[in-house]
Formats: structure tokens, C-alpha cells, sequence
């Protein structure tokens, strides 16, 4: 099995470094803007990520973006283009349904359930403890921030975000480029490029 080679490396690098060693793989080395002065797991520093050199170093090792920001990460990943070594991250702790279908590239952090007939595509974070219902689907480079609860046949568009808490109910479609902010109870369909927060919901 290849190591893992990540791209970002700071707090949301910290919990996919944590998923790959639950799953017994190892993460070996960075890519970044800068060498990093904090260097928790001691890994290699490799450079930026657009250097000549990375198509080689990639070559012989898996990969993973590790950034949270969902708009830098999908930028990233259409640079690199690099199919067949995207991995995804799987936490030993997360509980995730053998009829779900987990995207290249996606972390299921620790302690996150996704239940049954689930599809969740290229890019994206389900964070810790957050729950993802029956028949949901999550579309590409979306963020399903910690504790948060999707209940079964919610839709979610590209590079959304679902803020820490919130609760989007069954069979609600949120478009994309959405920001829900934290602690949010979503009872109808939001559309594109909406931020929204609160209980009762309200528009920003």
C-alpha cells in the first residue's frame, strides 16, 4: 500500500493525518506555500504544490488534499489531475454504511455515521461527529462541518457549506456555493450562493 502524501498542512492536515494512521497508512511528507516552522508529525517538506517535481514525487506515493477552504481545495485538485492517485480518508471510527458511495479524495473524520444509500462525491469533508442520512447526497468539494445532522434524502450542492450543529431536514435540497452558518435549523430548499443562518432560519 502507497503513503500518503498531503497538500496543506495545518489544522484540518492534522485531522487526515489522524484518519490515514487510524487506517494504518502513513503520511510521509507535505506539500505547502512555505515550510512550516510546527511540524507535529514530522513530515518531509516537498515544497509548493505546483513545482516540476511533484508529478514524481506523486508518482510513487497516494495523495490527499488537506485543506478545508472547499474553494482552494477543488482549485487544487484540477491542477494537479492526478486521478489515479487521489485517495480518500476513511477514520476507523466513523461508521460508515457498505451500501454508501465515498468519492476520491473525501475525509469521513472520526465518530461521523453515514448511513445507508448514501452518495457522497470527489473533495469532500464530512467532519467529526456529523451525521449523514439515508439515501443524502453530497456533491462535490462540500463541507459538512462538525456535529452537524443531515437527515435522509437531503441534497447537497458543490462547495457548500454546513456550519457546526446545524440540522437540514428531510428531503431539503440546498443549491450550491451555500453557507449555512452554525447552529442552523434548515426546513425548506435553499438556492445557489445563499448564506443563511439561525432558528428560525434568516438570509444574510
Amino acid at each position: 500500500m502507497n503513503n500518503i502524501v498531503i497538500i496543506g498542512y495545518s489544522g484540518h492536515a492534522y485531522v487526515v493525518i489522524e484518519a490515514f494512521e487510524s487506517m494504518g497508512r502513513k503520511v510521509v511528507g507535505y506539500f505547502d506555500n512555505q515550510e512550516k516552522k510546527y511540524n507535529p508529525y514530522t513530515l518531509s517538506y516537498l515544497g509548493v504544490e505546483n513545482q516540476d517535481s511533484i508529478e514524481k514525487i506523486l508518482a510513487n506515493n497516494d495523495y490527499f488534499i488537506a485543506i478545508g477552504d472547499n474553494y482552494i481545495r477543488e482549485k487544487i485538485y484540477q491542477k494537479i489531475n492526478f486521478m489515479e492517485k487521489f485517495t480518500h480518508a476513511i477514520h476507523t471510527k466513523a461508521v460508515v454504511s457498505r451500501t454508501a458511495q465515498v468519492g476520491k479524495g473525501s475525509l469521513i473524520a472520526a465518530n461521523v455515521t453515514i448511513n445507508a444509500q448514501v452518495y457522497i462525491g470527489e473533495g469532500v469533508i464530512c467532519n467529526t461527529n456529523s451525521v449523514v442520512e439515508h439515501e443524502c447526497i453530497l456533491k462535490n468539494f462540500c463541507h459538512i462541518a462538525p456535529s452537524a445532522t443531515l437527515c435522509g434524502n437531503v441534497e447537497i450542492g458543490y462547495r457548500s457549506f454546513i456550519g457546526a450543529n446545524s440540522v437540514v431536514k428531510q428531503g431539503v435540497k440546498i443549491g450550491n456555493d451555500v453557507i449555512i452558518g452554525a447552529g442552523s435549523v434548515v426546513l425548506k430548499d435553499i438556492p445557489h450562493n445563499s448564506k443563511v443562518v439561525g432558528n428560525p432560519l434568516r438570509f444574510l
